[in-house]
C-alpha cells in the first residue's frame, strides 16, 4: 500500500511540473532590445530601443550591419520612449513592406512604413508616415504592432501618461490614446496613407473634432505594451500595465469590436476612478490579473504569446508573460472559462521587455538589461534523459555518490539543489568554478524520488529527476 501511495505521489508531482521551463541562450550582445519578430523565414529581427533593427540568423548569430537604422529620428532618452515595435506585412516576401512604432524627437508617436532594400537591409529613406499621435507625457506610449488574421494592422496606444490618466483619455473616443487601433494599410482614403475597415465600430462617424475616431477598434486601455494573436484560434491577448497595484491580461475573440477594457474606471477588477464611468456590465474585465504585492515585488507586465509550436509539447496552449521588475516568467492555462495564472522562476538581471515567436511558433523572451534573447524550452523530466545543456548526472538511480560532469557545458554552474517530492530543499552545494566534475554524497539521504535543480550563473535552470536506492 505504501508503494502504491508513493507511486501516486510521484505521478502527481511529475504532472505538477509538466509546465516547467528552461531558458536556452540564443542570441547575445544586443543593446536594449524591446521587440522580436520574424518575417516569414527562419530569421528573427530584434528591435533596439535607440532606433536600430538587427537580424538574428537561425544559429543565433547577430548580423553586424543593421537591417534598419533610424536612430537620428528616434528620441533616445530611454524609459518608455524609443523605437518600440515592428510588424512585417503579411505579403512582405512580395512587397518588402514593414511597419514600425517609434517616439520621435518631439516625443510623439509615429507609425511608419518602410521598404526592404535587399534581403538583409531596408531603405531608411523609404519612410511613409501613416499616423502621428501627440503624446502629452513621456510615459504610457503603449507601442506594439501586429497584423491580425484579417490582414489589418493593429496598433496599441497608451493613455498618454502621467499617473491615473488625468485627462481620462482612455475613455475619450475623440482621442487615439488608450486604445487598440485597427487600420487597412493596403488602401487609402480621406487623404491618409491608410483606410479604416468598414467594420470598425466608428467607421461611419463624422469627421469632426468631437466625434469618435474611425481608427478605434477597442478602448479603455492604460498601457498595452505588448499584445499578440493566437495563431490557432485568432484570439487577441493584451497585457495591460497597471497603475500601482494590479497587472492585467485580457483575451477576446478577434471578431469582437468596440470593447471597453475599463481603464481608468477600473485597474484590473478593482475600482480606480469610477466618476462618470459607464455601467459595469458594459465593460470587459481581464481573464487574469496579479498584484504587485504577490510575494516578490512586481510592477510591469510584459505580454507574450500562446504557445503553438511543435517542439515543446508540454507547453502547448499556454499563454506566457513576464514581469519586468521581478524578472519572473509566468503562464496562464485556460480550462473552459477558468484561467489559472502561475509564476515560474526569477531570472535576475534581464528585465524582460518582450517575447518573440518564430516562423514555426517556437517562443523566445528578450532581456532589455542583459541584451540577450533566450529560447523557451520545455523542462524535460524524463528518467531516460539525464543530460540537459550538456550536463551529465550519473549514476541514476544512485546508491551513495552522485556525479555531475560539466566538461561539455559552456555554462558556469552556481548551485545544485536536491529537492524532495514535496518541494523541500534537502541539500545545496556550489560547485568549484571551472571544475569539470562535482561529486555529491547521498549516503545520508533517504531512499526515494527527488528532483535536482541546476542553476547557472545567468539564472537559467535545469531540472532532472533522481532516484536514490
Amino acid at each position: 500500500m505504501k508503494k502504491l501511495a508513493f507511486y501516486l505521489i510521484c505521478i502527481f508531482f511529475l504532472n505538477s511540473y509538466s509546465q516547467s521551463i528552461n531558458l536556452e541562450s540564443f542570441a547575445t550582445g544586443l543593446s536594449s532590445p524591446v521587440s522580436l519578430k520574424h518575417a516569414g523565414d527562419n530569421r528573427l529581427f530584434a528591435v533596439e530601443r535607440a532606433g536600430i533593427i538587427k537580424i538574428i540568423n537561425d544559429d543565433g548569430a547577430v548580423e553586424t550591419i543593421p537591417f534598419l537604422d533610424i536612430n537620428a529620428r528616434v528620441i533616445n532618452n530611454g524609459g518608455e520612449q524609443g523605437l518600440l515595435a515592428l510588424a512585417f506585412h503579411p505579403d512582405y516576401t512580395s512587397n518588402g513592406y514593414f511597419y514600425v512604432n517609434y517616439i520621435d524627437n518631439s516625443g510623439d508617436t509615429v507609425i511608419s512604413r518602410f521598404t526592404r532594400n535587399t534581403v538583409s537591409t531596408a531603405d531608411p529613406n523609404s519612410e511613409q508616415v501613416l499616423l502621428n499621435i501627440s503624446q502629452p507625457f513621456s510615459n504610457h506610449n503603449g507601442g506594439d504592432l501586429a497584423f491580425g488574421p484579417n490582414g489589418y494592422l493593429h496598433i496599441s496606444t497608451g493613455d498618454g501618461g502621467s499617473a491615473g490618466d488625468p485627462g481620462d483619455r482612455a475613455q475619450n473616443l475623440t482621442l487615439l490614446l488608450g486604445k487598440m487601433l485597427r487600420i487597412d494599410v493596403d488602401n487609402t482614403s480621406n487623404g491618409n496613407n491608410y483606410a479604416n475597415p468598414i467594420d470598425n465600430p466608428y467607421f461611419n462617424s463624422p469627421n469632426g473634432p468631437n466625434d469618435p475616431r474611425p481608427e478605434i477598434w477597442a478602448y479603455g486601455l492604460r498601457n498595452p505594451w505588448r499584445f499578440s494573436f493566437d495563431r490557432q484560434t485568432n484570439d487577441i491577448w493584451i497585457a495591460d500595465v497597471g497603475q500601482g497595484s494590479i497587472e492585467e491580461i485580457n483575451k477576446v475573440r478577434f471578431t469582437d469590436i468596440n470593447i471597453n477594457y475599463g481603464w481608468r474606471c477600473y485597474e484590473g477588477n478593482s475600482p480606480y476612478n469610477t466618476s462618470g464611468c459607464p455601467p459595469m456590465n458594459t465593460l470587459t474585465f481581464p481573464v487574469a490579473q496579479y498584484a504587485h504585492s504577490d510575494g516578490i515585488f512586481k510592477c510591469s507586465i510584459t505580454g507574450g504569446y500562446r504557445y503553438r509550436g511543435t517542439q515543446q509539447t508540454n507547453l502547448q496552449g499556454l499563454y506566457f508573460f513576464a514581469d519586468f521588475c521581478s524578472n519572473e516568467i509566468g503562464y496562464i492555462e485556460e480550462s473552459g472559462s477558468i484561467y489559472n495564472l502561475t509564476f515560474l522562476d526569477q531570472y535576475n538581471g534581464n528585465g524582460w521587455s518582450s517575447f518573440g515567436e518564430d516562423v514555426n511558433g517556437e517562443l523566445y523572451i528578450v532581456g532589455l538589461n542583459s541584451g540577450t534573447v533566450f529560447k523557451i524550452i520545455d523542462a524535460d523530466l524524463s528518467i531516460n534523459e539525464n543530460q540537459l545543456s550538456n550536463i551529465k548526472m550519473f549514476p541514476n538511480p544512485t546508491n551513495d555518490l552522485l556525479t555531475f560532469d560539466f566538461s561539455n557545458s559552456t555554462l558556469e554552474i552556481q548551485t545544485i539543489t536536491i529537492f524532495s517530492i514535496n518541494g523541500k530543499s534537502i541539500k545545496t552545494i556550489s560547485p568549484t568554478i571551472n571544475s569539470q566534475f562535482q561529486h555529491i554524497s547521498t549516503k545520508n539521504i533517504s531512499k526515494g524520488f527527488y528532483l535536482v535543480e541546476i542553476t547557472s550563473a545567468i539564472g537559467t535552470k535545469e531540472t532532472l529527476k533522481l532516484i536514490i536506492n
